[in-house]
C-alpha cells in the first residue's frame, strides 16, 4: 500500500490533516519533524539553535531516508522537506505527494503567536512567510495533487486527500 506524503508551508495544517487521515483510514501515521527529534533527543528549535539549519536539514534527509521505506502510512513533512530534492525522490518512491497549499495571510494568522518556529523569528511574521513561501515556490511545484487549505476545515481537507488517495488504489 502506498503511502500518502503531505507537503507544504508551516501552519498549512498538515499535522493536524495527517492524524484525521491516518484515523479515517486506519494507516500509520509518521511526522518526519518527530523523527528528527527522537534521532537528535532534542527539541527542533535545540537543534537550530545549538547546530544550525544545516545540522537541521542534514538529520531530516537522515529521517525521510529512514520514512521512505515504510508503506501504508501517512508521512507528515516538515516545512523545508522539499528544499533537497532528495527528499522527495524518496517519498516519491512510494508515496503520492499531497501539497497543502494556504495563502501567507492565512498562514500568517494561524502561526500568529507560535514562537516555536526558528526560521519566522525576527522581524515581520507576514515578510518572513512571504519570503520563505516565495524561496520555497518550485519546490513545493513537485507534488501529485494539491489542495488549497485557506478556506477548508482540517476535516474537508482529510476527507478530499482520502478521496484521491483511494481512487489511486482502487
Amino acid at each position: 500500500m502506498r503511502n500518502i506524503v503531505l507537503t507544504g508551508f508551516m501552519g498549512s495544517g498538515k499535522s493536524t490533516v495527517g492524524r484525521l487521515l491516518a484515523e479515517r483510514l486506519g494507516m500509520r501515521l509518521v511526522d518526519t519533524d518527530e523523527e528528527v527529534e527522537r534521532m537528535a533527543g532534542m527539541s527542533i528549535p535545540e537543534i537550530f539553535e545549538r547546530y544550525g539549519e544545516k545540522r537541521f536539514r542534514e538529520l531530516e534527509h537522515l529521517a525521510v531516508r529512514h520514512i521512505s521505506e515504510l508503506e501504508g502510512a501517512v508521512i507528515v513533512t516538515g516545512g523545508g522537506v522539499v528544499l533537497n530534492p532528495e527528499n522527495l525522490r524518496l517519498l516519491r518512491r512510494r508515496g503520492v505527494i499531497f501539497y497543502l497549499h494556504a495563502e501567507p495571510e492565512v498562514i500568517c494568522r494561524r502561526l500568529a503567536g507560535d514562537t516555536s518556529r526558528p526560521l519566522l523569528r525576527g522581524g515581520s511574521l507576514e515578510e518572513r512567510v512571504r519570503k520563505l513561501m516565495s524561496q520555497r515556490a518550485e519546490r513545493y511545484a513537485d507534488h501529485d495533487f494539491m489542495i488549497d487549505t485557506s478556506h477548508l476545515s482540517p476535516s474537508r481537507v482529510a476527507e478530499r486527500v482520502a478521496e484521491i488517495y483511494l481512487s489511486l488504489i482502487d
